[in-house]
């Protein structure tokens, strides 16, 4: 309601990323940013990839918090989401951070999980890039070639 009242001029849809009610090929570009790592499992995530590339046209572009990176952006905590994932979700639960403790609304990925999107989706045009802070790595990039 805040987006249509400022961007009148703007259409906007309310759905579902996993499952977008539009047409194969609706955009030219689809774009996502940190997003991914909030639609919970693995599974999910590879749905909103899914998605993202049949609605697309031309490219899809996809940003994601780096789980290599040492700070989560999120909890503002350092190294602890790079601990096996229970045992990650339990700390947070231990410390109070309940919602980010639960894989529906936080689910952190490695490059290698983006690649394996990618790979099961049989994606092959595609590329990630990295944008750093502090010379580290601290968002993957998905860039997608249709």
């Amino acid at each position: 309601n805040i987006l249509k009242k400022k961007f009148k001029s703007n259409k906007f849809i309310k759905g579902d990323a996993k499952n977008i009610k539009l047409k194969k090929n609706t955009f030219d570009i689809s774009f996502c940013s940190a997003t991914i790592e909030h639609v919970g499992s693995y599974e999910n995530q590879k749905k909103l990839v899914s998605e993202l590339f049949r609605i697309s046209r031309n490219y899809v572009f996809l940003t994601t918090p780096n789980r290599s990176f040492p700070v989560d952006f999120h909890t503002k905590l350092p190294l602890i989401h790079l601990l096996p994932k229970y045992m990650h979700r339990k700390i947070l639960k231990v410390i109070g951070l309940n919602y980010f403790a639960s894989e529906k609304n936080l689910n952190l990925l490695f490059s290698k999980d983006i690649i394996r999107i990618c790979s099961e989706l049989k994606i092959i045009d595609y590329k990630i890039v990295y944008n750093k802070f502090i010379f580290l790595k601290s968002n993957i990039i998905l860039i997608i070639k249709k």
